[in-house]
């Protein structure tokens, strides 16, 4: 079960992500903030898909008896909320793209 705690950690590190993606063009402020969406896209799948990664290792440590249960169960959790940020993100970029279709030309 995801808990606030869990999904404002997810937040903060997608928010974390984008200041990064910013420095490394030498960007800052607004100008971050509408730069290269791709890219925030990308680091943000690659961020998830590592987050994936790890619950898959802690889950294998469990199997093996080498990890703590708590420790599963919180990376599974931290993948759980981050991919619903992701997908919850992904609804948006798709509603505001039928918007943009719906508008008189």
């Amino acid at each position: 079960m995801a808990t606030p705690g869990i999904a404002a950690g997810a937040y903060a590190h997608i928010a974390r992500l984008a200041d990064a993606a910013a420095g490394a063009r030498g960007l800052s402020g607004e100008a971050a903030k509408g730069q290269d969406f791709g890219a925030l896209v990308k680091d943000a799948l690659a961020a998830v898909a590592q987050s994936g990664n790890k619950s898959e290792g802690q889950s294998q440590a469990l199997a093996a008896g080498k990890a703590n249960i708590v420790d599963v169960v919180t990376a599974v959790s931290e993948t759980e909320v981050a991919i619903e940020a992701l997908v919850a993100v992904r609804d948006k970029v798709i509603q505001a793209y039928e918007e943009i279709l719906r508008m008189p030309i």
